[in-house]
């Protein structure tokens, strides 16, 4: 796994997921169609500023009892805690509900985990399962949830540290993930050092084009000239 300075990370929370996607396609163009979540997610704190962090993932099931006896259930769970806290900080959890179409029937986060994971060093989660106690979330804790429920119902993990779909975005254990109210998507390190430049490049050229979009005399013949000089822009 890559890890990368605070200034780095710094610098990718700088800009919106959007960006950070649309900066993505500029410098590895196969990744215009995949790595990011495509799925309605629930944002705890739109107005924070994004997020940037190392996945640790798990997996959970809510709606069923399990079949492990307590003993195990605890066990597993000190193991899982023991995961979080390991690895490159900040950390942001990704959590698969296995429960399929009844995903978020229990919630596994409520104040309680939210308190423990930012003990942990954790700044945030995604998941398609649900949250709650929503008063009482960790102050600082940012979410993207499927849903949002009152109950926990037999919500527990079942497995840690390997590869997780969650909203459509596949995600490893030790990815650097950038997330904001309009979802997540993982940065490849290879793709790290160029997306300040890039991001740079399409901000430039969208400057151009909403000038005259914005401005008084815009027209189609306008808008077209606006395209063909943004295209100008390397």
């Amino acid at each position: 796994m890559t890890r990368f300075s605070d200034d780095v990370l710094a610098s990718l929370a700088a800009f919106d997921t959007p960006t950070i996607c649309n900066a993505l396609e500029q410098v590895m163009p196969h990744t215009q169609a995949s790595g990011y979540t495509h799925r309605p997610l629930v944002c705890g704190f739109p107005d924070r500023a994004p997020i940037v962090g190392y996945a640790r993932t798990a997996t959970l099931r809510a709606k069923s009892p399990h079949a492990a006896t307590r003993a195990e259930l605890r066990s597993l769970r000190a193991a899982y805690y023991r995961y979080v806290e390991t690895g490159a900080r900040p950390s942001i959890v990704v959590i698969e509900d296995l429960d399929g179409p009844d995903a978020g029937y229990g919630a596994f986060w409520g104040e309680v985990h939210s308190a423990i994971h930012a003990g942990l060093g954790a700044v945030g989660l995604i998941t398609n399962g649900s949250v709650r106690d929503l008063p009482q979330w960790a102050p600082g804790f940012q979410f993207l949830a499927g849903s949002i429920a009152p109950s926990h119902a037999h919500a527990e993990v079942v497995a840690f540290g390997a590869p997780v779909q969650v909203a459509g975005m596949r995600v490893a254990a030790g990815d650097l993930i950038h997330a904001d109210r309009h979802g997540a998507v993982v940065i490849p390190p290879e793709a790290v050092s160029g997306i300040a430049a890039a991001a740079a490049r399409v901000a430039a050229r969208e400057a151009r084009i909403l000038a005259v979009a914005r401005g008084p005399g815009c027209t189609a013949e306008a808008l077209v000239r606006a395209f063909g000089e943004a295209d100008s822009i390397h």
